[in-house]
């Protein structure tokens, strides 16, 4: 501004991408019309010292029980169960300073701004597990889906033949004015942990049960045999699956013959379950005395589970009084001290974030400009830096997007 001195404004932040858990919605399939999400821009100062605007943020929303994972490093960000919960994906892009911000005493004309960050790009990679109270998990054909359909008010597919159930089924069960949530898992099959008959992703459901129902075929050639088999599943995917109270509820009684079975294989399932029952789904026989082990089974878990959330509050209190009355939080130091790599025998990459902040916005045309952002690279130590990598006068040196001459 003339007369004036500097007088450009900040350029306004990126947007920012969240992620919401919202429990109107149940599945994931708007992602498959939907795949890519761009918050705003931030707009650039202007004079009179005018920041820039923000850019919008975005947000997408999934159901709960939804992990987001960062696809590219295979981590985590994000496992969001609670209705409402609002979590920060991407954080935009922080606007470049004006040149208003570089006036001093020394330099009452500055010619430089900072270019700003570029927004981060992130591949997602989303995972629905379903959140249930009771798990009901067994062979295919043993009666889960039947045993769903008679305790609660869900209307799976029933068939008589194996793999009639193709993707969970969550059923509402209200007993003595309390209610809990079964999700009925499709059958599991031999190799189901390495993904055969889609075992593998059946399984990811039952991490998020409290407790189990086998079911178990008594009408089968060998219902002891195919109780370890599933049990063996469960181990081999993840050891603590098996760690989960278990109920084993042994089904068609209402067949001849299977009661006999369930006298003989009573004794080697005992030891193995919290409590072994004999039912009929078909013939909604036993079933009361199942529920009632199930409530009991749920009740205890869920004692267990929030004194534990007791005792780790309590462990992060006691950690916190050891350093004082309010907690410190140090960050991880960040080396902020220019790099400088030798791609040619003459010519050097400057890896420095606020180097190259600078030099994206710089007119080397200018000669003025020129010789502050020189001084700018000598100030954050980058002069020093290549120095010491051994430049020499002719070698080429990068910054940003321009190639410079070292002299």
């Amino acid at each position: 501004m003339p007369h004036g001195g500097p007088d450009g404004g900040d350029g306004g932040d990126g947007g920012d991408i969240y992620a919401r858990c919202d429990r109107n919605v149940n599945t994931l399939l708007s992602f498959r019309y939907k795949r890519i999400y761009k918050a705003g821009n931030g707009s650039g100062g202007s004079g009179r010292k005018k920041h820039g605007r923000r850019g919008g943020d975005v947000e997408f929303v999934i159901p709960p029980g939804t992990e987001v994972w960062d696809d590219g490093a295979g981590s985590r960000i994000a496992d969001l169960t609670a209705h409402g919960e609002r979590v920060l994906i991407v954080q935009g892009g922080r606007g470049g300073r004006g040149n208003s911000r570089f006036a001093s005493s020394t330099n009452q004309f500055p010619l430089l701004a900072e270019e700003g960050d570029p927004g981060r790009e992130l591949r997602l990679r989303l995972e629905l597990k379903l959140l249930a109270d009771v798990g009901i998990i067994g062979a295919p054909n043993a009666g889960k889906s039947s045993l769903l359909t008679a305790v609660s008010a869900a209307r799976p597919k029933v068939a008589d033949y194996p793999f009639t159930t193709l993707e969970p089924v969550l059923g509402v069960i209200e007993y003595e004015n309390d209610g809990f949530v079964m999700v009925d898992i499709p059958g599991l099959i031999e190799g189901a942990h390495a993904g055969a008959g889609l075992g593998d992703e059946f399984l990811r459901h039952i991490e998020r049960t409290r407790i189990l129902v086998h079911v178990i075929d008594g009408n089968g050639p060998d219902p002891v045999e195919d109780y370890f088999r599933i049990r063996d599943e469960l181990r081999l995917f993840d050891e603590s699956l098996t760690a989960k109270p278990e109920i084993i509820a042994f089904n068609k009684l209402d067949i001849p013959g299977v009661d006999d079975a369930f006298e003989l294989c009573r004794d080697e399932l005992a030891g193995t379950a919290a409590s072994v029952r004999s039912i009929s789904a078909a013939g909604r026989i036993g079933l009361d005395e199942l529920l009632y082990d199930v409530a009991e089974a749920l009740s205890t878990a869920r004692e267990e589970a929030q004194a534990e959330e007791g005792e780790v509050g309590q462990a992060a209190v006691t950690q916190e009084a050891t350093v004082g009355e309010v907690p410190v939080l140090r960050p991880a130091p960040t080396d902020r001290r220019p790099k400088v790599r030798q791609t040619a025998p003459d010519r050097y990459e400057v890896i420095h974030r606020a180097a190259t902040r600078f030099a994206g916005m710089v007119d080397l045309n200018n000669w003025g400009a020129r010789v502050q952002f020189y001084d700018q690279l000598r100030r954050q130590g980058v002069i020093a830096a290549l120095e010491r990598a051994g430049i020499t006068p002719g070698d080429t040196y990068v910054v940003g997007k321009h190639e410079l001459e070292w002299e």
